[in-house]
Order: structure tokens, then sequence, then C-alpha cells
């Protein structure tokens, strides 16, 4: 547990965001910092074809140690952190034993982690947490995923007795911003399929996702001196105002749960001549999320018959779908890591994400590849944190699943 734990501490301190205004791969310089590490953690431990593409993406080999015919699998994780909180001087605080109750995260501040807010808490009573000083994220989105990747291929090199086998390991940038797959090389991995270690608690295994757009919106106004405006002057935000009422408002993030989709606005800025709003619209329906879209063209379409033609502009585009399409034909792939959570005495969580992975682009490319939890929680954000135990039961999922994939599918 020491060396999987050390593993983490270091690559959450090197400081990897992404940037979605960005137009480079990686979109940021600082993601090659933490690509490099790895890839020399990689040869240290002893994997195999080791290589860094001139996009960051790094690859790995696991030779088969059987000489059985046995399905190439892979594991992928992502080194990049969420461009939205700052993961810059990460400063881990360990928390022994947990007793349940408030763990403050910083004073000055007033952040406090509580089970009252978050009652999940609870569930790591006895438990090594690590959590953040209050100051930044923590990086278990997704470098627990990486170190335990790592953790499992260095197990299984110095127990040449678990037989498995070829094993491929891929760490990618930008999944924080939507493109962590984009130029994924699919070929060159080479895996029948694979996972990628990037859920949440203990138990979570995810082949389904929303099928997801963006949008992004802008309103025109005209700007007169406000002493001589009268019928003249239209104001773009009063205008923005009127087209963010005009969408649903129990189909939002914080109004549905499950399967329900919705319209986010997440952003906006404007003036009285220009205001610009960005949206995302999801749903797990691929016929709802058509209608979605079309309501929204339709909300658009209304308002420049009613400001004028031009007023609005929508540029909307899909982003990722849902991958139950791609997963559902070759289900053994999510079988056989619940069979291996149930040897493990891990009650599998199958339910579907609200949300997207590399994994449904990469279904989508050719590499089914289901989602599974690397064990943090609350991504993001000040309140992220991390159970010891859980990061190391993903470490023995990975060992076990590739046992169990040379015993059941060797030929």
């Amino acid at each position: 547990m020491e060396k999987l734990i050390d593993r983490f501490i270091k690559y959450i301190k090197i400081d990897s965001q992404s940037d979605p205004a960005s137009t480079t791969t990686p979109s940021t310089k600082k993601q090659w910092n933490i690509a490099n590490v790895l890839v020399e953690d990689l040869k240290n431990i002893g994997m195999q074809d080791v290589e860094i593409d001139e996009y960051g993406y790094v690859y790995a080999t696991l030779p088969s140690n059987i000489d059985k015919e046995v399905p190439v699998i892979g594991f992928i994780a992502h080194y990049d952190t969420a461009p939205d909180y700052s993961g810059e001087n990460v400063n881990p605080q360990f928390l022994e034993n947990y007793d349940g109750s408030d763990i403050i995260l910083n004073k000055e501040k007033g952040l406090v982690l509580s089970p009252d807010y978050f009652p999940e808490l609870k569930n790591y009573i006895g438990q090594t947490l690590i959590h953040t000083d209050g100051n930044t994220l923590l990086g278990a989105d997704d470098k627990a995923g990486v170190a335990e990747i790592i953790d499992a291929m260095d197990f299984l090199i110095q127990h040449p007795e678990i037989k498995h086998g070829k094993i491929r390991v891929g760490f990618n940038p930008d999944e924080e911003i939507g493109l962590g797959a984009h130029k994924f090389d699919v070929d060159k991995f080479g895996a029948d399929w694979a996972y990628t270690m990037d859920g949440s608690v203990v138990g979570e295994l995810e082949f389904e996702n929303f099928n997801a757009a963006g949008a992004k919106v802008k309103i025109h106004g005209k700007s007169v001196h406000p002493g001589y405006a009268k019928n003249k002057m239209i104001n773009s935000m009063l205008i923005a105002a009127d087209f963010i009422k005009a969408f649903p408002a129990d189909q939002t993030p914080q109004t549905t749960e499950g399967y329900e989709g919705f319209y986010h606005l997440h952003n906006m800025k404007g003036d009285v001549e220009l205001t610009e709003l960005d949206y995302i619209i999801r749903d797990h329906d691929h016929q709802k999320f058509e209608e979605k879209k079309k309501y929204f063209q339709k909300v658009a379409a209304d308002f420049n018959k009613k400001y004028g033609e031009g007023t609005v502009e929508v540029d909307l585009k899909d982003q990722y779908y849902n991958m139950r399409e791609k997963i559902e034909p070759v289900m053994h792939v999510v079988d056989i890591v619940e069979e291996a959570m149930q040897d493990l005495g891990i009650k599998p969580h199958i339910k579907a994400i609200r949300g997207g992975t590399d994994g449904a682009q990469l279904s989508f490319k050719g590499l089914p590849c289901p989602n599974v939890f690397a064990g943090g929680l609350n991504f993001h954000g000040p309140y992220e944190f991390v159970p010891v135990e859980s990061m190391q039961k993903a470490r023995d999922l990975i060992v076990k699943v590739v046992e169990k994939t040379a015993r059941k599918f060797g030929k």
C-alpha cells in the first residue's frame, strides 16, 4: 500500500491542469511534466514498449507470460486535472482512522468537509483519508487511476506466478476538456477491449453515459446612449435573460438525476451589444437527446422571428454518445469485471454515468471501454478526497481482472 500511496502523492503534486481555450495537444505545456514522469516510472518497473507520442499520449506493454492465446486488454487513465479549480501546489493531508466527524480543511477560509453535507463520509469511518488543505483540488480524478494502474503492473511484474495475457496501458491528456480520446491511437494501442479507471466509489462499473452536445450562443444587441435610447437600444443581456427562461426549469443539473437529461448553462458573459452563453445538452436516451437539440434550435429560431434575423446565433455540436450501443454486443467485457469484484468481496454497483468518459469516445472508435471505480470523491474542488483503502481495492481489481481474463478467455 505504501508504494501505491507514494505514487499517488508524487503525481498529484505535479500541476497538470488542462485548458479549454487552448488549441494545442496537450492543451497546456505543464501536462508534459507528468507525462514524462510516467514514462520513466513505467520503464523503471519493467514495462515494455514504453513510448510517448507527439501529443503527450503515453503507451506501454506488459507482455504475456503464458503460452495460450489470450485477448489483449488495456487499462487507461487521464493525467490532467480540471481547469475550473487550482491544481497548483497541492498539499495532501492524511487522516488516519477517520471517526466520522467534521474535517477542517481550511480554518481561514471556513472550509469544512462535513458528513452533514457529504453523508457518504460515514461510509469511510475507520479508514485513512487523503484530502485537500482547502486551497486546491486533490487530483484523485484521475491520478488515483494512474497510480493504481502502474502499481498493478508493478505487482504483476513482481509476481510472475499470476498468469496473464498481453496488457496494454495508456495515459492521456485533456480528458477534463472533453478531448482525452480525440488523438488516442486505438490501432497502436492494439487491445481487444479496455477499461478507464476513472470512476468514483468502490464498486462503480459503468457502460452507459450521456449523449452530449455543446452549444455556443451569441445574442446581438444595439448600443445607444441610454439618454436617447427609446425605441433604439437593443439590450442583448435582457434578450439573453428571456432566452435562458425559455428552457424547462425542471431540466437542469440541479433538478435531475438518474437517466434524466438536462440543459446546462455553464458560462455567460455580456454587455448591451453582445451576450455569449455556453450550454451543454445531455440525455441518455438518443431520441430525447435529438429532441432536446431540436428544441434548442427552435428557441433560437423563435427569438430571431421576434427580434430580427441574426439576433441569436447558435453553434451546436455533438460531443460524444452513449457507449451502451457499443458495449452491449460485447457484454463479456462488463461481466468479467463484475465477477472479479465479487471474487474480491466488492459489491458491484452498475449504473449510468451522468457525464462522459474517454471510454465513451474510445468505444465509438472501435475500442470497447467501460469505466471502473478509482476511489475518489467530490471531484473538481477543495472537498475532493480519496480513501486509501479504495485505491487499494481498485489496484487489486485490476490484477484480478487480468488474471480472470487469462483463465476465462485463454485458448
